[in-house]
């Protein structure tokens, strides 16, 4: 018996570390937030895949400095990137020779950070400077360098990366003696239909981008040369095995990147389709469905249970998080009334902070991206709201009732849980009720740093400038907060109804 014992105890931790062994083979792939980075990053997930490798992909995680921390800090394993931002943005080196560096004098500066660069897909997306070709033609405008000699300047339109970049708009304006101010920043989703419309004269582009070759627009040449080579890769950590991977080297040539990127951007269809045609081109396409069916299979999507289950996690942990902290500082509040003041204008503050700002702080403090820096984001906008009901409720209560309660023999803990609690508690839930429901809406903006959610859906929509992926995300979303506010309007009845009886019986009444 004993010896059967001893068997199956091996057996079960042979099976846990082949288990583990499979999970630590496991590979995490993450992208930015634009279309290409999209596909790349589903062309790499699937293509791991066939290999046999097990593999995730962590959609639009946000900028390079985002995503690059994520890879140092193992939150994923590898993405696609360029040369031209490894070098400037990541390793800041700055000068014409170090722009041009190869691939292997690439690595050897990654090296120390335990990173590395491989897998070369085959095209350059150069960053460029763009306008619509009739004002170009008109205001004679065929470089970058003509740019410097309009009067009245341009309205330019660029994007929030390019505006920050250690390789974009400064150093650009820098180099080129230009006087132009560089405008509020435009997602790059947005940006050509915006120049369409005539709200922006200028936009950078990315040189592979499906509308170059749709919109009547004219590509500034860079005449100075500012812009380094941005040939793809795949940056990934050291001990990331990329021989499975090798398979895509040089298979992109820039024509391909940008009819793929046309696909998704241009012809509505979804990025795992665009990459799986690509990878399987044998695979005969599913014909287009119309709008309202095209809607209806991006809302029932198979990831709506995955993104609805990361939605509510992220709610319901931060309101459990919020209720722990704001309703002792609100029953503290009340407690001591030079108290309530400061607590309140601090619990205001930190509601106005700019939900991007603060998690743009959270990930530096907490070293990471995802769930976590939400969560917290999360809770902070929930303390107001259950912080000031919890106060109000208790001010509420009748002080000859605290009396009463105390002249009993109550002390002054036990009459706060059996009297003033009971009679706060249809205010106190209102205030729940309304951190729930705005953190509903609040924590579509969790996906901008990968920790998931109907937001994913939101992001992805608005990277392609594609309304019904971005309602895909939005109407669940509308739906749940819908939900959320008619369960805590029941537990808000039954709470009154107890409150009412409660105010009966104290009365004398029948």
């Amino acid at each position: 018996m004993t010896a059967r014992l001893l068997n199956l105890f091996v057996a079960a931790c042979a099976a846990w570390a082949l288990m583990g062994n499979c999970h630590a083979q496991a590979l995490t792939v993450g992208s930015k937030r634009f279309t290409e980075s999209y596909l790349l990053g589903e062309i790499v997930t699937q293509t791991l895949a066939d290999q046999g490798r097990a593999a995730t992909h962590r959609q639009g995680l946000g900028n390079t400095a985002i995503l690059a921390a994520a890879l140092q800090q193992g939150q994923i394993d590898l993405y696609p990137e360029y040369t031209g931002t490894i070098v400037r943005e990541l390793l800041r080196r700055e000068s014409a020779a170090d722009a041009q560096a190869s691939l292997a004098q690439i690595n050897r500066w990654l090296a120390p950070l335990g990173l590395k660069a491989g897998v070369p897909l085959g095209f350059n997306n150069s960053y460029a400077l763009a306008m619509r070709e009739a004002d170009a033609a008109r205001l004679g405008i065929a470089t970058i360098s003509d740019l410097a000699r309009l009067a009245p300047p341009l309205r330019p339109g660029l994007s929030h990366e390019f505006i920050a970049r250690a390789d974009g708009w400064p150093a650009l304006r820098r180099a080129y003696g230009l006087t132009l101010a560089a405008g509020a920043g435009l997602d790059h989703g947005l940006a050509y239909q915006a120049l369409a419309g005539g709200q922006v004269d200028l936009i950078d582009v990315y040189t592979t981008d499906a509308q170059l070759a749709r919109a009547p627009l004219r590509v500034l040449r860079d005449d100075r040369q500012f812009f380094p080579r941005y040939d793809a890769v795949l940056l990934m950590r050291s001990a990331v095995d990329e021989r499975p991977l090798l398979a895509l080297a040089g298979r992109l040539p820039a024509e391909r990147m940008r009819e793929l990127n046309a696909a998704a951007e241009l012809a509505g269809r979804p990025f795992a389709d665009v990459a799986h045609g690509f990878l399987h081109p044998a695979a005969t396409a599913a014909p287009a469905p119309t709008a309202p069916r095209r809607l209806m299979a991006q809302v029932l999507a198979p990831d709506l249970p995955r993104l609805l289950a990361q939605h509510l996690a992220l709610v319901f942990g931060s309101l459990a998080l919020a209720c722990a902290v704001a309703v002792p500082l609100g029953i503290a509040a009340h407690r001591r009334p030079g108290l309530a003041t400061p607590v309140m204008a601090a619990t205001g503050l930190l509601q106005t902070l700019p939900s991007l700002a603060l998690l743009a702080f959270l990930i530096a403090w907490l070293g990471r991206i995802g769930f976590a820096p939400a969560l917290l984001a999360l809770f902070v906008y929930a303390l107001l709201p259950i912080v000031r009901n919890a106060h109000a409720g208790l001010n509420g209560v009748p002080q000859g009732l605290r009396d009463a309660a105390l002249a009993l023999g109550l002390t002054r803990g036990q009459a706060l849980r059996a009297v003033e609690l009971p009679l706060a508690l249809p205010t106190l839930m209102a205030g729940v009720k309304t951190a729930a429901v705005t953190n509903v809406g609040t924590a579509t903006v969790a996906a901008f740093v990968g920790a998931g959610g109907l937001g994913e859906r939101i992001v992805a929509g608005l990277a392609v400038n594609d309304t019904s992926l971005m309602l895909a995300g939005a109407l669940p979303a509308a739906a749940l907060a819908l939900m959320v506010q008619l369960a805590f309007d029941g537990m808000e009845r039954r709470f009154t109804r107890v409150h009412n009886r409660v105010r009966t019986s104290r009365d004398g009444r029948p």
